[in-house]
């Protein structure tokens, strides 16, 4: 891979995904871990939320993105694309923070997996009692 020298890099988030994305001026072409978006995620809706900061902002055509995308699941991993590929425009270009911000694209989701508890089967359930 040639490293370009205008490239801005960010990182985004999802649950346990995280997505280091590299935005550089092209011709609105999209890898992630080195295959093609629509080759890399089996649905097309995942596609959709990995594009909408792009389709958002208008600017779908002018970058070209770069991901290195590791940990979580398919879904978690568009998500995080998704966040990081927001935070890139908004260093390229400080006048999309408003319509960012406005669609959700700036927000992290914190959510993650809640840690097993000692004495209980999960987080959460409990072994079942039995009486007799």
């Amino acid at each position: 891979m040639d490293q370009a020298v205008d490239a801005i890099q960010s990182t985004g988030r999802r649950k346990r995904a995280v997505a280091r994305v590299k935005l550089s001026l092209g011709q609105g072409v999209i890898t992630v871990n080195g295959k093609p978006v629509d080759e890399y995620f089996p649905r097309p809706q995942l596609i959709q939320i990995v594009r909408q900061p792009l389709e958002a902002t208008q600017s779908g055509a002018r970058f070209d993105v770069r991901v290195k995308a590791e940990g979580g699941g398919v879904t978690g991993q568009a998500g995080a694309i998704r966040h990081g590929i927001a935070r890139a425009l908004l260093a390229i270009d400080e006048s999309f923070k408003e319509t960012l911000r406005k669609n959700g694209f700036l927000t992290r989701d914190p959510r993650e997996k809640e840690s097993k508890k000692y004495g209980r089967k999960r987080a959460r359930k409990r072994f079942q009692y039995s009486k007799r």
